[in-house]
């Protein structure tokens, strides 16, 4: 199994942020996620660098059979084409001068053992034991992994162009595997946002997402979960069905970037801290059941394979080197996965410069958990973007909502048989006039509308910056979307992917002010805030009081055990003492917020 030279990922942002990222960073060894959610995009891009690279293209159009998975695929595929091509390249330069060969080893994290020969290399004198190992660093060098992101639960039924509904297998989850699973690429596969147990029956159809006869498996499987119980029920399903879990993604629940699936009251560090404990059972209690399911279709499970520990991965506000540190070190985390600041790196991610203007000067009230997803779910996003100007704007015409030209976030039935999207025209329009109809106060009657409006095509509008970035659309022709961490607050101008790497490995002063709170401080904060909103619009009934209640025990013990963290030797560029002060500001305010909570019996 390959092993990432790096201890940094790039993860998946929004649908179009990091959907060129493998091709832009891939050579230089860092793995990074694409979204496949949205084929259509997926296909423009390809347009886009089939040009660039000279390589042959013929469009699929949008309603030929099958075509979202081949769209996919030939997506995937080129990608593939391109970062071989330009790993190869970066191989090919010599050592000793100051060239992409030197900029991939610098990069590198300091305990890499490609590093360390790296280094070994540059002090031998010339002659043919130096061309040797120079040679031989050269084989072991190994390009980022070009990993897919599928958010499990968004899996609409398609219909032909004539409207006819199509079969389970051509949902927009099942279509997107299929594409992925159908190339030539060597890399994982991450499922996000819940469990889908009809994709994960599909799985069951691919190969590759198996071990051949000399234990290898080509497509791993990587599963985002919030919790130790949710990495041990998922495993143990797909452990049934023979799949393996290569990797387990924790995220915060909502110090993280794009939608923000909370925990009831737990933070960060007590869930790292209860897979820390008990991550050795995972393997434990998936392996019988993977070799129960080879016994059952006949097969020998390869006896190469005499154990597989999951990798245990972290993800969510990380912005120092010393937060780094406290999670690979302390909490045994594998590797980390770092996004939002990102964005500010133009040679790693695809954001149009009006946008990333836009983020270099947001400051941390600009950064914000909105209502604004058609999924219902919480998402981050920035103030005042391009999406929610437009989306203003088109209340103001009188002409309300989106086109809806893709479709992805398709949900609601309130007013009709087949699913609309919240952020849609029909939706939008129907349910203002539902609320005009019903509503004869005027001031009560905005506030619903305001309500409605919340909702943006986040379908078009995410993917839009990257048309605009590369140059295949206008700026004013195409609102966009962004959604970035409150994390990115502390991160002010472009920077260099050098610069970001040597800031997130300690190799030069912090690129962050010293005042900037742990990545625990501010996650204590955001759970303080959530548990407010969840109290406003409690409805008061027995179920739900039960949650609070629950939700506030939860955070009293995480406050406890972050003030234990902070009794801890702080690493080089870590705010420990910022723990501590939040803790006890956060813990006053969630205590007044729960005094103020009627736990007055219900009627029924």
């Amino acid at each position: 199994m390959k092993k990432t030279p790096h201890t940094i990922h790039i993860p998946v942002m929004g649908t179009g942020f990091s959907i060129d990222s493998a091709i832009r960073v891939a050579h230089f060894g860092i793995s990074t996620v694409i979204s496949i959610i949205d084929d259509l995009l997926v296909e423009k891009i390809r347009k886009h660098y089939c040009s660039e690279y000279s390589l042959p293209y013929s469009v699929i159009p949008r309603w030929s059979e099958d075509g979202r998975a081949k769209r996919i695929s030939a997506y995937l595929e080129m990608v593939k084409v391109i970062v071989d091509k330009n790993f190869k390249a970066v191989q090919e330069l010599p050592f000793f001068e100051q060239n992409d060969k030197e900029k991939y080893f610098r990069m590198l994290p300091e305990d890499s053992l490609l590093k360390i020969e790296w280094l070994a290399l540059l002090q031998m004198t010339p002659g043919e034991l130096r061309n040797q190992k120079a040679t031989k660093l050269t084989s072991q060098m190994s390009s980022g992994s070009i990993d897919v992101n599928i958010m499990a639960k968004v899996d609409r039924r398609n219909t032909d162009k004539n409207g006819k509904l199509l079969g389970e297998e051509f949902s927009d989850a099942k279509s997107a595997l299929r594409g992925y699973a159908s190339t030539s690429l060597e890399s994982s596969i991450i499922f996000s946002a819940g469990i889908n147990q009809g994709l994960y029956n599909y799985m069951t159809d691919f190969k590759d997402f198996y071990r051949d006869t000399s234990g290898k498996i080509k497509k791993k499987i990587i599963l985002k979960v919030s919790d130790f119980r949710s990495a041990l029920i998922q495993g143990k399903f797909l452990a049934k069905k023979g799949l393996e879990i290569h990797e387990f993604r924790i995220e915060s629940g909502l110090n993280c970037g794009g939608h923000a699936f909370a925990s009831n009251g737990e933070l960060l560090p007590v869930l790292l801290k209860e897979i820390r404990e008990k991550r050795n059972q995972l393997s434990v209690s998936f392996r019988p059941l993977i070799e129960k399911y080879y016994e059952k279709i006949g097969q020998d499970f390869p006896e190469i394979v005499n154990t597989h520990e999951p990798l245990i991965t972290v993800q969510g506000g990380i912005g120092t080197t010393g937060e780094i540190n406290r999670l690979v070190k302390d909490f045994g985390m594998d590797q980390v996965g770092i996004a939002s600041p990102f964005l500010l790196v133009p040679e790693a991610t695809c954001v149009d410069v009006p946008t990333r203007k836009k983020l270099m000067g947001a400051g941390e009230d600009d950064l914000y958990l909105s209502k604004a997803s058609p999924l219902g779910v919480p998402f981050n996003n920035l103030r005042n973007s391009e999406s929610q100007q437009w989306t203003e704007q088109k209340y103001d015409s009188g002409k309300p909502g989106s086109p809806c030209p893709k479709g992805f976030l398709k949900s609601n039935t309130e007013f009709t048989e087949a699913q609309i999207c919240t952020a849609s025209c029909d939706y939008q329009g129907t349910k203002i006039e539902q609320i005009d109809s019903l509503t004869p106060d005027v001031d009560a009657r905005k506030s619903k509308h305001e309500k409605v409006i919340l909702k943006t095509c986040l379908c078009d509008h995410l993917g839009n910056g990257a048309l605009v970035e590369l140059g295949m659309a206008r700026k004013d022709a195409l609102p966009t979307a962004i959604c970035p961490g409150q994390n990115t607050a502390w991160f002010n101008r472009d920077y260099s992917l050098l610069e970001m790497t040597d800031h997130f490995y300690g190799r030069t002063a912090s690129l962050v002010d010293s005042i900037r709170p742990h990545m625990f401080a501010k996650e204590i904060q955001m759970y303080v805030d959530y548990f407010e909103d969840l109290v406003k619009e409690s409805d008061g009934s027995n179920r739900t009081l039960k949650s609070l209640q629950s939700f506030y025990a939860n955070m009293l013990d995480g406050l406890e055990y972050c003030i234990e963290i902070s009794g801890a030797k702080p690493y080089i560029d870590e705010n420990l003492d910022s723990i501590n002060e939040w803790v006890d500001i956060e813990r006053v305010r969630l205590t007044e917020i729960y005094k103020s909570i009627n736990f007055e019996p219900q009627l029924a």
